[in-house]
């Protein structure tokens, strides 16, 4: 179980920070001794911008370099990079929006391999040593707005799961994770969407669960059969969904809002209408960061604000809903949890630290000199916070 500080600052309990190379929004996994984690660093000499001409593009950044899309391997013990591996050069199509990154999907790894998904850029699978092992081109993605790509895949068992939804056919694919050939793709009616799936084991059966606009899904990771679905999000889905004690929650803000808890005893079908659906809101729901379940209750952010709820997941039971979080504001990092304690690092560097109950309290606000989109990793008496210039150790040991 992690117990990471509830205190630091640049001069207190960080055991080291580290440079890193490029920009990268992926959240760095940790294995062991190991901290992986991606970035996209430009290179050449600068080219005149060019902007993405996909039908309302806004606040885009411009192309303005080529790109080599990078694999880092960094030392957990003392933050020496351990090896750096460019998988990937190209031109990019389009740059995002301005607070994105072309390396904004986060790597998983099974302590044999890293998978790094780079969007359509390629997904790659490396050792320990930072060899490739093997590579798959999955197409060009082409996003809403031009505002980039962001899904991360999901390992479970000895499959890698990606959800591509786009502007053109949209599809759910699952590759065998050691060699990288497909084992199965159903194609998805959905526009562009950032949510990550996840899988979670219910009845000793589990479920890939894939939020998106018109439908979030349940599929069986077998073979792609859709399990459940059920409507009511919004448009452009980027949080993605939490589950746990018998129950899925997903939520959503753009053009609407929602926020689903949905039982997953005898789940099958279509579920928009049934008793499955325990209960529903239509407000103050997250639109970047996911939402984070601990124990019986749901935390979630309204938007990307400094707002947020406490609501008890079985019955939708405010305790004690919402809190103005004074001293950070806007939030891209998703809320994660450890020994009670809730951290919310926003992008102006600084972390709240709250402590869980039905009266939470704040315990510590926390500054660092940088800006943090990524969300932290908790591993034992650690806290690793990946900024768009360092990658920090926070701890007390």
């Amino acid at each position: 179980m992690a117990d990471p500080p509830i205190e630091w600052s640049e001069t207190s309990n960080v055991r080291w920070k580290v440079e890193l190379p490029g920009l990268g929004h992926s959240t760095p996994v940790v294995w062991e001794d190991r901290i992986y984690l991606t970035a996209a660093i430009p290179y050449g000499d600068a080219l005149p911008p060019r902007f993405s001409d996909a039908p309302g593009a806004h606040d885009n950044a411009p192309v303005t370099h080529n790109i080599e899309f990078v694999v880092m391997a960094v030392d957990r013990r003392d933050g020496a990079i351990v090896w750096q591996r460019t998988v990937h050069k190209a031109l990019p199509l389009e740059a995002g929006h301005n607070t994105g990154s072309l390396a904004s999907n986060s790597p998983a790894t099974d302590g044999e391999r890293i998978y790094a998904f780079f969007g359509s850029y390629g997904l790659y699978a490396l050792d320990p040593n930072g060899e490739v092992i093997w590579e798959v081109d999955l197409g060009r993605m082409q996003t809403k707005h031009g505002h980039g790509e962001g899904s991360s895949p999901v390992l479970y068992d000895d499959s890698l799961f990606v959800n591509w939804d786009h502007e053109g056919q949209s599809f759910l694919v699952a590759l065998d994770a050691r060699t990288g050939k497909r084992r199965w793709r159903v194609e998805r009616d959905e526009p562009t969407s950032w949510a990550s799936p996840i899988v979670y084991e219910h009845d000793g059966r589990p479920q890939l669960i894939v939020s998106g606009t018109n439908r979030i899904r349940a599929y069986d990771p077998a073979d792609g059969s859709v399990i459940w679905s059920c409507g009511g999000l919004s448009d452009n889905v980027v949080a993605s969904p939490v589950a746990g004690n018998g129950m899925v929650y997903a939520g959503s803000s753009y053009n609407t809002r929602a926020i689903l808890a949905l039982r997953l005893d005898g789940a099958a079908g279509d579920l928009t209408l049934s008793d499955h659906v325990v209960w529903k809101r239509v407000r103050g729901s997250p639109y970047v960061p996911s939402l984070l379940l601990y124990g019986d209750f749901l935390y979630y952010l309204n938007h990307y604000q400094n707002v947020l709820r406490r609501v008890h997941g079985p019955t939708g039971e405010d305790r004690p809903g919402a809190m103005r979080l004074e001293g950070i504001r806007n939030i891209y990092a998703s809320p994660v949890a450890a020994a009670g304690r809730i951290y919310i690092t926003d992008l102006d560097g600084s972390t709240l630290v709250l402590k869980d109950g039905d009266q939470p309290e704040v315990l510590a606000i926390n500054v660092l000199d940088d800006t943090f989109s990524a969300s932290a990793a908790l591993v034992g008496r650690e806290l690793f916070l990946r900024g768009e210039r360092w990658l920090y150790c926070i701890t007390n040991e």
